[in-house]
Parts: structure tokens; sequence; C-alpha cells
């Protein structure tokens, strides 16, 4: 299942991006000719939690994979307006929206697809990628499906984590990788498009390492509302 983004903004030309969740972010033969640049070498602002070894691998994956983003709108303001269409192949999704919210979306789904194996760890939530998604949604998305995983150890006969721990720890690690990968890009972008992005998608994994608690009582607050919630 391939899923593309396609960036339109006014009175520009679109601009194009396709990503395997099974394989990462092609790069074209064009891209695969050039050199790889500084800023995406393993060592240069490495994750202190990193478990990739420089004497093994040359360059960290996350950033190869959001490179051709990177390049593209390193320039560009993070409120400037356009369409962006979503296909995945089951449905389509269009929004006039900011370059920050589209690249933030987009980029989430590169990190979670690269070879990262850090964020490997949100590659089930990439399967089932949600353009566009709200905190709310984050939440209830990453909550439904950390639940759902620990149904599923219980059944194979492993402790279920019912109290979320694993899942505050599994984003306080991607924090600690966002937040590098923040670092590596910010010397090369002189818009704020990139930048920006990648520190609302580290604002919504603080909202579950630091305020889960907080963020489910809202949630159940406003199942309640509509009839659903507790009982």
């Amino acid at each position: 299942m391939t899923v593309t983004y396609t960036f339109r903004p006014d009175g520009d030309n679109p601009t194009t991006f396709h990503v395997d969740p099974d394989a990462g972010m092609h790069r074209s033969d064009r891209d695969k000719a050039r050199p790889l640049p500084e800023w995406t070498r393993l060592g240069h602002c490495q994750c202190s939690n990193c478990p990739l070894s420089i004497e093994k691998e040359s360059h960290c994956p996350a950033a190869v994979a959001m490179l051709p983003i990177v390049d593209r709108f390193r320039d560009d303001d993070a409120y400037e307006k356009m369409t962006v269409r979503v296909d995945d192949g089951r449905r389509r999704y269009e929004k006039d929206t900011t370059l920050e919210e589209s690249l933030r979306s987009l980029l989430g789904l590169i990190m979670a697809t690269s070879a990262c194996p850090i964020l490997a760890e949100l590659r089930p939530m990439a399967v089932h990628h949600m353009p566009f998604a709200s905190s709310d949604e984050f939440i209830m998305r990453s909550v439904s499906l950390y639940l759902l995983q620990q149904y599923f150890a219980k059944r194979h006969d492993r402790e279920p984590d019912w109290a979320l721990n694993g899942l505050v720890e599994r984003n306080q690690r991607l924090q600690l990788v966002n937040q590098a990968l923040w670092q590596r890009i910010h010397t090369v972008c002189q818009g704020d498009s990139n930048l920006k992005a990648l520190l609302n998608f580290f604002s919504m994994a603080s909202s579950v390492s630091y305020s889960l608690e907080t963020q489910l009582r809202k949630l159940e607050g406003k199942l309640d509302e509509q009839g659903i919630g507790a009982v």
C-alpha cells in the first residue's frame, strides 16, 4: 500500500511524494547518485538513546528517509497555505491547510516507516495512517492500538500492561529521537516549515509522556458528553 502526498501551493506547481509503509521513502535514481549531506550522518547530532553504532552504520536511517522532504521545503514558511491531497489506495483525503500541518503528517509517516529501530515502534500506526490527525486523535489512536497489543499479549499468555506504563516509556524514547532530528535539520533550514512540523510532532509525543492521565480525562469527558463514556 503506497501513500501519496500531493502538495499544491497557490500559484505553484504541485509536489508529490510516495511512501511505502513497508519500505519507507523511495529515493529516485537521481537522488541515489547524489552524496548524502553531512547532517544525515549517524554521528551528527546522534540521538542519546540511539542503539545503532557508527562503526556499523554510516547514516541515520530516519534522516536519510526525511532528506527529500527537508530539501524540498527547507526555505518555506510554516504557515504557507496550500491544498494537500493524500491517497492511500483505499480512500482519498484532501484539505486546505498550512504547510506545517501537512509536513507534520507526512514526516510522521516517513519517520515511522524508516529503518530507525526506535521509530519502528510507530509502524503499526503508519500502516493505518491517518493524515492531519489532531492531538486528541493521536492520543486516542495511540492508546487504542497499545491496548489492542496488550489484549493480544494476554491471549498469548504474556503479562499485559493495562496501566499504559509502556506507552509512556515509548513516547519518552520518541521524544529524544524527535529532539535530535530537529537539531539535525536546524542548521540546514532557512525557512521554519520543517522545524515547526517536527516541534508539533514532538508536542504530541510529550502529551503522552508527561500528561497522559490529563489527556485521558479530557477524552473521557468528551465521550461522557456524547453518552458513550464511563458508566
